[in-house]
């Protein structure tokens, strides 16, 4: 299975999202793919918000080597499954999406849920990386 985290710039919840995910497949010996972009490109080349990094050290989870890219309408070929963070990036990527079966790959990460962008409140980052952590659990439950 190859998955796809993906939030508005992929340096707060989408990063948090690929590097939760990782640690719990490699925990489950599962022979999974992750990776995580971005609906804009204002942070491309960047390593995730440092915010994110500290939250997901402070679990035993290194994000810090990511680099934050753009979603791509290639990323409809490489990955299985495209979990977005929110209804605006269900959206956005929706509209690049070629056919249905491309369309049927994006799903929001919790369900009928949004994960809170934590960018503006530094308070945000340990209850998002709470609500992250149980999406990744439902999906490996989902899917496995």
């Amino acid at each position: 299975m190859n998955i796809l985290m993906v939030c508005l710039g992929n340096i707060c919840r989408s990063p948090l999202a690929e590097g939760v995910m990782q640690h719990l497949v490699q925990q489950e010996g599962l022979d999974w793919t992750v990776d995580s972009a971005g609906t804009g490109g204002w942070h491309v080349g960047e390593n995730p918000d440092h915010r994110s990094v500290r939250v997901a050290h402070s679990h035993g989870i290194d994000i810090s080597t990511q680099t934050c890219r753009k979603f791509r309408v290639e990323d409809f070929d490489d990955f299985d499954l495209i979990l977005v963070m929110d209804r605006y990036n269900y959206s956005d990527v929706q509209m690049l999406a070629r056919t249905e079966a491309e369309t049927a790959k994006i799903h929001l990460l919790l369900g009928e849920k949004e994960v809170p962008d934590p960018y503006y409140d530094n308070n945000m980052f340990e209850p998002v990386f709470k609500l992250i952590e149980g999406g990744c659990k439902g999906v490996i439950k989902k899917y496995r």
